[in-house]
């Protein structure tokens, strides 16, 4: 994100994506607001300015997480093809395109701190429910996609723990399969 006007990162920003680097690099467990200050060229002054703990600033690269999942779903809504279980689709390809990088390194870094304080999770709670309101609310076939959607979040979760057993093919395979089910239903 842009800071107002000047073309660069706000100090918030700045922070956040020094924090996503070193949890990236370290993991949330050896993070230190003395390493993110140093990281993000700011004053610890600085820092604890616009995050006044730990645990404020995990809280902050949650939501981050969370808006980013959020924004790429909507930026994938100007290119989706009308049809079928629409919300369905658009959240699991938002989950699949998300799945690799800093992004799956930041995640795995927040569940691990999570261990830790369950409450950081809270912001993917909350969306974790409207999601299952809004499958439920605008689905032509539901149960295709809560099956995609459980799908697409299982192999996530695989992912995340690095359990993962598939091999990209079998997991690109495991994607077109949910693809089908969400364009075409489920036969009765």
């Amino acid at each position: 994100m842009l800071g107002r006007g000047q073309g660069r990162k706000s100090s918030r920003e700045r922070i956040l994506d020094a924090a996503a680097e070193l949890v990236s690099g370290i993991g949330s467990g050896r993070l230190t607001l003395d390493a993110v200050a140093e990281r993000s060229g700011l004053s610890k002054g600085g820092l604890l300015y616009n995050f006044s703990t730990k645990e404020a600033l995990l809280q902050a690269m949650v939501q981050r997480l969370v808006d980013e999942v959020s924004a790429e779903r909507e930026a994938l809504r100007a290119e989706a093809e009308p049809g079928r279980n629409l919300e369905a689709r658009l959240c699991t390809a938002a989950l699949l395109k998300l799945r690799k990088g800093k992004t799956r390194e930041v995640a795995s870094g927040m569940l691990a701190a999570s261990a830790e304080n369950p409450r950081l999770l809270d912001p993917v709670r909350e969306v974790i429910k409207a999601t299952l309101e809004n499958l439920k609310a605008t689905s032509d076939d539901l149960d295709a996609a809560l099956l995609g959607w459980l799908a697409i979040e299982g192999l996530n979760s695989l992912e995340m723990h690095d359990l993962n057993p598939f091999s990209e093919e079998e997991h690109q395979r495991v994607v077109e399969a949910v693809n089908r089910l969400l364009r075409q239903g489920i036969a009765e």
